[in-house]
């Protein structure tokens, strides 16, 4: 009898564990509601390394996330579409970019607050975006050494 209560209390503590990783990891693909929150939109250029359920910060201070994103065959930007907390009201001019954590870190929504008195509705665009920067575009710039200019006349005094 002492072995069949020490194998239901196992099969609960492995059903508990179970139900709690479904829960964090609900949590961390926006699987779970959004209550308290409110939708903004913004279309970057680019969201390279952003995903459903990146954090949305301001001042460094997780503030919502990112609950989708989509592309838009009009205009070729990525339209997304953020959850911010109850509670942070963002004046209308504030900005919105996709910042890097550091040099090999992860991506995230960075919220740039504007100074108007008036401030962003449920469901409002935040116009003032800025896209990823690709940290290996800017390696192959930095490695070149300079422009393209520079070096077709640099090749072109060799030759005289």
């Amino acid at each position: 009898m002492s072995e069949n209560r020490a194998e239901i209390l196992a099969g609960a503590v492995v059903l508990a564990v179970a139900v709690g990783f479904l829960v964090w990891a609900g949590r961390g693909e926006g699987l779970t509601g959004t209550a308290g929150t409110y939708p903004l939109h913004a279309s970057f250029r680019s969201v390279e390394g952003v995903s459903v359920g990146t954090d949305v910060r301001m001042a460094g201070v997780k503030i919502g996330a990112v609950t989708a994103i989509r592309l838009d065959p009009k205009t070729f930007f990525a339209d997304t579409t953020i959850a911010v907390d109850q509670g942070i009201e963002l004046p209308d001019d504030s900005a919105i970019l996709v910042s890097a954590e550091g040099l090999l870190g992860g991506s995230f929504i960075e919220i740039m607050p504007g100074g108007s008195l008036d401030n962003l509705a449920p469901g409002d665009e935040i116009l003032d975006t800025q896209g990823a920067v690709s940290v290996l575009s800017l390696m192959m710039k930095f490695a070149g050494g300079g422009s393209e200019g520079e070096t077709s006349t640099a090749t072109s005094g060799s030759t005289e």
